[in-house]
């Protein structure tokens, strides 16, 4: 029997004593400085490398189960393909990252939506899943309108074998309006037998918000027994209501140290979080 790809294990049953319910999983976002080429970046690989594997670092010790790496820092964003070397900088961090995390499955989300590029550091890296912002119908955001481009994206992954490689499609996300109203329910759906995804993210209108309980019930509708994983605003004040509503959540604001965006990730606010996850 083949082995089941390493993504799922996010989503296995956790260490709860007995038979209670599955812990959602705790993934945390390594919001990369500035890579080569953006308007920010400060000329130092080794800079970046060392902040990546220290925020990987803190998150594993506070008792994260997932990471994602994330060009956070390479603001304004493309809406579309990157450059080369946004690409380059990432496998070469990825890869570090991985190799740091053991058994901790790593994603990749080159932003603002290059999936292709975000497959290719994937298979350079050894990471488990990528994150879609937007993998079907087509959004209004502020680096202009972005559509879904799953048939692409699904022949890419083909190509480059990367079967147990999942795909993590947002619904309606955040900073973005869709062109034509649709119920989340159906666009998650859509996500997931349309487009194939294998899991589904729902989240607030922007970065630190959380999206509503009506959303997240909605998406479970669609769901149909696949994961839908909170991609924004979760955090200790509303854990006990949203975490019974998703099976992980993906987290970067809450966990900086003194909450602060910009700051490195806090050990002791990702313990505080886990623990909350674990009932």
């Amino acid at each position: 029997m083949a082995a089941a790809a390493p993504w799922r294990r996010l989503f296995e049953p956790g260490a709860r004593a007995g038979a209670g319910p599955k812990i959602p999983a705790l993934i945390g976002v390594l919001h990369l400085p500035p890579l080569p080429g953006s308007p920010g970046w400060g000329g130092s690989m080794a800079a970046v490398r060392r902040w990546a594997l220290a925020d990987a670092a803190a998150y594993l010790e506070g008792g994260a189960t997932g990471l994602v790496v994330e060009n956070f820092g390479d603001l304004p964003f493309f809406a579309g393909s990157v450059p080369a070397e946004t690409v380059a900088a990432m496998a070469v961090i990825a890869a570090e990252v991985v190799a740091s995390a053991g058994d901790c499955p790593v994603g990749i989300n080159v932003l603002r939506n290059d999936g292709a590029a975000a497959l290719a550091v994937a298979a350079a890296s050894g990471a488990s899943f990528v994150r879609l912002n937007v993998l079907t119908g087509a959004m209004v955001t502020d680096q202009g309108l972005i559509q879904g481009r799953a048939a692409e994206l699904l022949r890419l992954k083909r190509l480059l074998a990367l079967a147990d490689v999942g795909i993590f499609a947002d619904v309606l996300v955040k900073h973005a309006y869709p062109l034509a109203p649709q119920p989340i329910a159906e666009a998650v759906e859509d996500s997931l037998r349309r487009a194939g995804a294998d899991a589904v993210i729902v989240s607030g209108v922007a970065t630190g918000a959380p999206p509503l309980v009506a959303d997240l019930q909605a998406a479970h509708q669609g769901a149909a027994g696949a994961p839908v994983l909170i991609g924004s605003g979760f955090d200790l004040a509303n854990a006990s209501q949203l975490a019974p509503l998703c099976q992980g959540v993906i987290v970067a604001s809450s966990l900086k140290r003194d909450g602060v965006l910009a700051n490195p990730v806090d050990t002791q606010r990702v313990r505080a979080l886990a623990q909350a996850l674990a009932g």
